[in-house]
């Protein structure tokens, strides 16, 4: 699996915002490891260039093989907790996909 981190203008997307991403998608996604074949992180500030506190969007898209793209937000007031909403929500969302194409179910 894949994993590639993009950030936009306002969040610094240095080694430590991929590590911490990784680290987040190999926790909720890693048991999918080998039926996605790339995962991506897409993490915006919502505020932007205005004063105020942080308002961090996570998108994370994942790729299943065999199926469409399949994608899950969160919005949170930093990156860590935004990061572990959006990777929780396309975790049920995968599984419940997953689990529609088990035949043994």
């Amino acid at each position: 699996m894949d994993i590639h981190v993009s950030t936009d203008n306002y969040i610094h997307g240095d080694t430590r915002v991929a590590e911490v991403a990784e680290a987040a998608v190999k926790t909720d996604l890693g048991h999918m490891d080998d039926w996605l074949t790339r995962v991506e992180v897409h993490l915006k500030d919502q505020n932007g260039a205005k004063k105020g506190p942080a308002h961090i969007r996570c998108t994370i898209e994942a790729r299943p093989r065999g199926l469409d793209p399949m994608a899950a937000h969160a919005d949170a007031a930093d990156i860590q907790a935004a990061l572990k909403g959006a990777a929780h929500k396309l975790r049920g969302r995968l599984q419940d996909a997953h689990a529609r194409r088990d035949p043994h179910r």
